[in-house]
């Protein structure tokens, strides 16, 4: 089997182990921050990084929910990484956008943080300060989801089918989920241009 075929069956693999109602009770979240006109800030770093910018299009066109991710503006992130550290540039950003208890934290991560092993600490800040704001905590996270997975209200963990491919599925994944999550009926708000041309 070449690589190409491996890595395809991987993904029909993957798709199949997705757990279904975790994606579920992520919409139902969503929708209950968007009654209350709660806002949703997406986080990643890396290839999650890239995913939050396009997530925050799709969740306010498509969705009707305002959406906001720090990583959109590049002058800011990186004053706040010089003055505040990397560990601490998320969690500032949040206090400026006054996260409460009505709007909900989106973490796209690998690993999901890991604290004590010096990874993504930005993330696990970015939670424990969501944690004390009373915001709800949502996340497309790979391995064992990690920090991300442990304090979620609604977390999807992509399978590891490969360990060797743990980051490409993961990241591919959370384009998936988030699409379905987008599109689901209960989150639709307008309709897709290219579905509406005849």
């Amino acid at each position: 089997m070449n690589y190409t075929d491996g890595h395809l069956k991987e993904a029909a693999k993957i798709a199949e182990l997705l757990n279904r109602k975790s994606i579920d009770d992520m919409v139902d979240i969503i929708c209950s921050i968007r009654q209350k006109g709660g806002r949703l800030f997406f986080l990643g770093v890396g290839g999650g990084a890239g995913n939050a910018t396009h997530a925050v299009n799709d969740f306010r066109k498509i969705a009707g929910i305002e959406s906001y991710s720090p990583l959109d503006n590049v002058s800011e992130l990186t004053a706040r990484i010089n003055d505040d550290g990397w560990e601490g540039a998320f969690v500032e950003w949040l206090k400026i956008s006054r996260l409460n208890n009505n709007d909900g934290i989106f973490i796209f991560s690998v690993g999901g943080g890991n604290e004590e092993k010096g990874v993504s600490v930005n993330l696990v800040r970015a939670l424990q300060y969501a944690k004390q704001t009373g915001a709800k905590i949502l996340g497309i996270v790979g391995r064992d989801g990690g920090y991300t997975a442990q304090v979620a209200d609604g977390c999807v963990i992509i399978p590891t089918v490969n360990t060797t491919s743990v980051t490409p599925h993961t990241e591919a994944f959370q384009a998936v989920v988030w699409h379905l999550i987008v599109s689901h009926p209960k989150l639709k708000a307008t309709e897709m241009k290219w579905e509406s041309v005849k």
